[in-house]
């Protein structure tokens, strides 16, 4: 095997494996030691593929982003009623993100770091495949948006702006799915907690979605 057909195979086992211990854990969790003995590599060898922690974990959720690509496609079949495919795009994303938790936990710490930060902490090349990858999910519900939009069954000024809306809110409103708590105050000064079902959570992400469609 070619020296650089080997190289791309070891950083697809490599991914692979992060991704696995992830979906185990169903946190982001995955100590560099654990991934090289999944490999059958040297912890050293790892950092001879990727420049840091930080890089393998954002081609894990590249990993994870081009399989939510073919869910969001799946779910947003051309043709139909704009309301529905909203409704189904919406319950597709909300099942995957409650699907694989580490997804999500992957997905709201990049989004709690600065863009120039994270760009900052990996090369250009992993830097372009995680904005395809986000681009091409967001894209999906953008021209569904756009099409509905059109259609005089949406009122949305800007698809774009609103799909990312949608990206956003959704990821943050399923973290509550994967918690199970909500808070609230059962009286002055004393806080309470109470149960949330995922089920209400993936309902409130699907009626936001409708809400910002203006439906």
């Amino acid at each position: 095997m070619a020296s650089a057909e080997l190289r791309r195979t070891r950083e697809q086992d490599l991914v692979a494996a992060t991704r696995a211990l992830f979906d185990e854990r169903g946190i982001q969790d995955a100590p560099i030691e654990e991934i090289a003995r999944a490999v059958g590599i040297a912890r050293g060898l790892v950092y001879r593929h990727f420049s840091s922690k930080e890089e393998l974990y954002v081609l894990t959720v590249t990993n994870y982003l081009r399989e939510l690509d073919g869910v969001l496609e799946d779910a947003a079949v051309p043709g139909g009623d704009p309301v529905a495919q909203l409704e189904r795009w919406a319950r597709a994303f909300a099942g995957f993100c409650q699907r694989y938790p580490a997804f999500l936990d992957c997905a709201l710490s990049l989004m709690r770091r600065p863009a120039r930060e994270l760009h900052d902490m990996v090369s250009e090349s992993v830097w372009l495949r995680l904005g395809q990858g986000i681009a091409t999910c967001v894209n999906h519900v953008a021209r569904l948006l756009e099409t509905g939009r059109d259609a005089g069954a949406f009122d949305v000024e800007d698809p774009d702006y609103t799909a990312n809306v949608l990206w956003t809110q959704t990821l943050g409103t399923m973290h509550l799915a994967r918690i199970h708590v909500g808070i609230k105050q059962a009286a002055p000064g004393i806080p309470a907690l109470f149960t949330i079902e995922p089920e209400r959570v993936v309902e409130s992400c699907v009626a936001s979605a409708l809400a910002a469609a203006g439906v």
